[in-house]
């Protein structure tokens, strides 16, 4: 290559990274808590009310007002009504897989899964979710934390333990960006995150020793399997930063927060969760996954009503309602996007045993802090909420709009696909209302 072409093309680089930091440093989020509910959310009867549709349609909750004129949610989320001018509900968004852990890939991967189906595992096939990809820019902006970027809590999503939902680990990206799993129950009374802490007896010159003796042994089995020895080394490597990290064990401590905190987050696991994601982001952590619910709870194909009003909802919205305080009262909520999101919707019809089925062709998602323009509703359904009649949104176009709130272009950036292709972090367009 010419020598003026080298420099015109190394100028034209310096421009775009300049130009990326500056991005980065308007930008108004640092952190996202990503607000996940397994098995799927009614939006008819928690965001998107449809008091003048039939019986067979509307169900037994009723509207009421929020904070916000001309808003309105169910009755069964009074705590959340009082804070509507936090959070913008996005009552339009739509993707076309019906089978949970497909649809629940779509959401947090903004892409189609290979087949609609349930019976699917994560693989390194995978494209990475939301999640995977704040962490990886994260490692590639220089990020040094004790804590890794990207953890999910209490535990990933999945349909049914035999089934866990691919792309919310690090797929195609490689273990390096899996994320940290807490595989522990943080309303427990012993509640403690697996080997946070050396064994006792272990000093640390004890544990270099080990790694060292470790390392040898690995250099030998690598001449049988590169890849397997790499993947090993990755995870290994994590394991020894974590022991010897002491803000790590601090950081998932919540006997430091005081029980009227505690109490007020929920004395359960979706509390909890909830309570230990802002510690973490407080602690610098850039993405964290609270999961509403171990496998599909959300799963209404029964009893959609009475699970709703008894089982489902209230410990949600007091751990979501209690979030948004926390965060605001703190000021983090200005630094935190918070994102509630969940498979697909559920089908406006009832069906015959009181319950809704699946349905991803309309569904509402709510986004709160870092940078998003509270108390609006974005997109609108049709008049039994069955697809949008304004403003389709689709997960991606959700995605290209976080990654932008955190300064990041979503058609700029890429990283190599599992083709080898190059893949833009988000193929969705901006919801510009929102920010």
């Amino acid at each position: 290559m010419h020598a003026s072409a080298v420099t015109a093309l190394s100028a034209f680089w310096s421009r775009w990274q300049r130009a990326e930091v500056k991005a980065a440093e308007r930008a108004k989020a640092r952190s996202v808590i990503m607000i996940f509910n397994c098995g799927a959310p009614s939006h008819l009867d928690l965001w998107d009310m449809k008091p003048d549709a039939p019986d067979n349609v509307r169900g037994e909750f009723r509207p009421i007002a929020t904070n916000v004129p001309g808003i309105f949610i169910s009755e069964l989320m009074p705590r959340l009504a009082k804070l509507a001018d936090k959070y913008a509900i996005v009552r339009s968004v739509h993707h076309g897989h019906s089978a949970h852990n497909a649809g629940m890939y779509w959401s947090i991967v903004g892409r189609p899964y290979r087949v609609d189906s349930t019976l699917i595992n994560p693989s390194r096939n995978d494209f990475p979710s939301l999640g995977t990809l704040v962490g990886w820019l994260a490692r590639r902006d220089g990020y040094q934390g004790a804590l890794p970027p990207y953890v999910i809590t209490p535990a990933p999503h999945c349909d049914s333990t035999a089934y866990i939902t691919p792309g919310q680990f690090g797929g195609c990206l490689g273990a390096q960006h899996d994320p940290f799993v807490v595989n522990s129950d943080p309303n427990a009374a012993d509640f403690r995150v697996p080997n946070l802490t050396l064994v006792q007896g272990l000093s640390e010159e004890r544990l270099a020793t080990r790694r060292k003796l470790l390392g040898q042994m690995d250099r030998k089995v690598a001449m049988m399997d590169p890849q397997a020895v790499l993947d090993l080394e990755i995870n290994n490597e994590k394991a020894f930063r974590l022991v010897t990290a002491r803000d790590m064990a601090r950081a998932f401590d919540l006997s430091e927060e005081p029980d009227q905190v505690r109490e007020r987050f929920g004395r359960h696991t979706w509390g909890q969760s909830h309570l230990l994601a802002r510690r973490l982001v407080e602690a610098g952590v850039r993405f964290v996954a609270t999961v509403n619910g171990q496998s599909i709870v959300w799963d209404t194909h029964e009893d959609n009503f009475r699970r709703l009003k008894s089982r489902l909802v209230p410990p949600m919205e007091q751990a979501f309602a209690a979030l948004l305080e926390d965060l605001d009262q703190r000021g983090l909520l200005e630094t935190t996007l918070v994102l509630w999101i969940g498979d697909f919707g559920r089908t406006p019809v009832i069906n015959a045993k009181a319950g809704r089925d699946h349905w991803p062709q309309c569904y509402s998602v709510v986004l709160a802090g870092g940078g998003i323009r509270g108390g609006q509703v974005i997109g609108e359904s049709d008049r039994t909420g069955a697809v949008p009649k304004s403003y389709p949104v689709t997960p991606a176009d959700i995605h290209a709009t976080i990654f932008t709130a955190l300064g990041y272009d979503p058609h700029a950036i890429t990283y190599t696909s599992p083709t080898g292709a190059p893949a833009r972090l988000s193929d969705g367009q901006v919801i510009r209302e929102l920010l």
